[in-house]
């Protein structure tokens, strides 16, 4: 069976293939939440030299100055006994190294066909997969070494830029920190126990090791650190003693450098008796075991985070929606449903269910009436234009009892204004149903996968109530119209009868004591300035009446031609032209946005990959 930290190594490596290794905008990246052991060091610490012992060959690139110039994922994985050694790179995925002398090579042209020839550093990681059975199962990432000050050729910000990279894997809970020092320096001046200590400060995350045993004074030893005296952590330091200068011209093998290594504590009057805690076999067999620990420990943790993740992206391939059918009848069967996703939460805006409808409401129970107040009836019926109307349409011959025609002409010419506040009405029911429209088709999530169906509904949607604005506009029209065609009569012939006071009507001429040669009072009392204030405000009592009666059914009428239409017939139009349509002009209908189309493969292919890492990381969990 596959062990857990072979598991690991391969889920990472198909997180690393879809681009969830960090860094992204994603809420959960299932790489960064799988532990792992980052190299950090600072340069010319034996940094190298300690992968390469860990590996068992020599195949990372050397120099002076800065040579890890992109951090480099390196996963170890153990094969069986007799198997051929072979490396990978994941931009080279299809070809297999069984030089690591080409491994070399192709690390160094890989980091400069990003960084260039220069001295430059990119985050950009490198990912290396070393099939051996010498190896134990691990994964390393190497890291840029430390360093002070920057060198020609270096921007002035290498410093800052190396720490930062650096400190931006190290100060991940899951990471495990491979600190390594020199011997031949003083522990105080590591730069990789100082990054270390910042970071994991309780020391529980950091192994400690010293290279260079072997270069130390005469006389001095190291066993103050490697005891834990001088800087303790968690896990206990682990000394190594790396390949000379000297060897790795000669190209000495690995093998017989790692005996060497063997010897030279099993012989170390200073280290002998921590002999079997020393080397870099031991180191890579002590990483596996705590990086095995930790994932263990860590299974709930990234099961529930996994977990919650597939809840996310199964979400989001609900509202992505499925793939597009390619036969005319399922794809006519598709836009027909998304029709009625959109016509329902159009009519939740309208019946309450959503925000916006209350709108409606607010024209005719707030702007209709303000609009209504606000006509100019003063202007209208003023003494002036009263005098002026009523005598004008006495003509030459002035009203013998009530100036009728004068009545009529000034209810007419008021009723006129009731015009403006309906088509107001009708207009400002319009622009909010258009709105809602709007914001409904932003709404429909399943409609935002097509935009040009979504364009073609946001057409449709406003050619008809284009035309349903036309038809409540001539209906209200109507009202006002029928109001100036038919007087209610019952509403006049209940006002107080002017009372001709003239004494004896048989007897035209006299006064009302019977003098005669005085003109009658009738004559004067019809066009003195109290009888055109009667008419004035008759005619405005009657106006008031009328603007009563439209200001309950302007409403009725908007509703019913507008809003009642909208919520039955919105759509019926285009339902009959979209079942004319052809099988092709469906499918350009149904053209997917290419983002979203990229969208629904990126989350079904992460989706895959969660899940099968969950099942998998499930089934070795407990197997010891």
């Amino acid at each position: 069976m596959e062990s857990l930290i072979g598991l690991v190594n391969r889920i990472q490596r198909a997180c690393t293939v879809l681009g969830d290794y960090g860094g992204g905008d994603s809420a959960f990246s299932l790489w960064e939440a799988l532990p792992s052991v980052a190299v950090v060091g600072g340069q010319s610490s034996g940094k190298s030299s300690v992968l390469e012992s860990i590996v068992g060959r020599d195949f990372l690139p050397r120099g002076s100055g800065i040579v890890t110039r992109r951090p480099l994922v390196l996963q170890l994985h153990k094969t069986d006994e007799g198997t051929q050694e072979y490396a990978e790179f994941l931009h080279l995925s299809k070809r297999r190294f069984t030089d690591f002398a080409l491994v070399r090579k192709e690390i160094q042209d890989e980091t400069d066909r990003v960084t260039g020839k220069s001295k430059q550093i990119s985050p950009v990681p490198i990912h290396l997969s070393i099939y051996s059975p010498n190896v134990v199962n691990l994964t390393l990432i190497d890291l840029p070494g430390l360093t002070k000050v920057a060198v020609e050729g270096q921007p002035q910000s290498i410093v800052e830029d190396i720490e930062n990279m650096v400190r931006s894997y190290v100060e991940k809970p899951n990471s495990i920190i491979l600190a390594i020092s020199p011997a031949n320096q003083d522990i105080a001046t590591s730069d990789a126990i100082k990054l270390s200590r910042e970071v994991d400060p309780t020391g529980e995350r950091t192994f400690g090791v010293l290279t260079k045993l072997d270069l130390m004074d005469k006389g001095t030893n190291a066993l103050d650190v490697i005891e834990g005296r001088s800087y303790r952590l968690q896990h206990p330091w682990v000394g190594v003693v790396n390949r000379s200068q000297a060897d790795i011209n000669k190209n000495t093998d690995m093998v017989l450098a790692r005996r060497k290594e063997r010897e030279y504590f099993e012989t170390s009057p200073d280290y002998g008796h921590l002999a079997n805690r020393m080397g870099s076999e031991y180191l890579a067999k002590l990483l596996s075991k705590h990086l095995e620990a930790v994932i263990r420990a860590r299974i709930p943790t990234i099961l529930s985070m996994i977990n919650k993740s597939i809840d996310e992206l199964e979400s989001e391939m609900d509202h992505l929606g499925r793939p597009v059918a390619v036969d005319a009848g399922a794809q006519l069967y598709t836009i027909l449903e998304l029709c009625r996703a959109f016509d329902r939460i159009f009519k939740e805006h309208l019946d309450g269910g959503r925000a916006g409808g209350d709108r409606i409401y607010g024209v005719f129970d707030n702007q209709l009436p303000a609009a209504l107040k606000k006509l100019p009836f003063d202007r209208h019926l003023s003494m002036q234009n009263v005098r002026k109307v009523v005598s004008e349409a006495d003509g030459y011959q002035p009203h013998l009892i009530a100036p009728e025609q004068g009545y009529r002409r000034l209810i007419e010419g008021s009723l006129r204004y009731f015009r403006g506040p309906a088509e107001a009405s009708v207009d400002a029911v319009h622009f909010v149903l258009k709105e809602l429209v709007r914001k409904s088709l932003a709404e429909t999530q399943e409609l935002k996968r097509f935009p040009s169906l979504q364009a073609e509904i946001a057409a449709a949607c406003n050619e008809a109530l284009d035309r349903f604005r036309d038809e409540s506009k001539k209906t209200t029209l109507r009202l006002v119209d029928m109001e100036s065609a038919y007087l209610t009569v019952d509403f006049f012939r209940r006002l107080p009868q002017e009372i001709e006071n003239t004494g004896n009507p048989g007897k035209p001429g006299t006064t009302p004591a019977g003098k005669p040669g005085t003109t009658p009072a009738s004559a004067v009392d019809r066009y003195s300035e109290g009888h055109f204030q009667r008419i004035g405000s008759n005619v405005s009592s009657y106006v008031r009446m009328v603007s009563e009666t439209l200001r309950n059914t302007i409403p009725k009428a908007v509703v019913h031609c507008q809003v009642r239409e909208a919520k039955m017939s919105l759509l019926n139009h285009f339902y009959i032209q979209i079942g004319k349509r052809e099988a092709k002009q469906l499918s350009q209908l149904l053209d997917e946005d290419p983002a979203l189309m990229e969208r629904r493969q990126e989350c079904a292919k992460r989706l895959e990959l969660y899940k099968s890492a969950r099942d998998e990381i499930d089934s070795v969990a407990w197997v010891r």
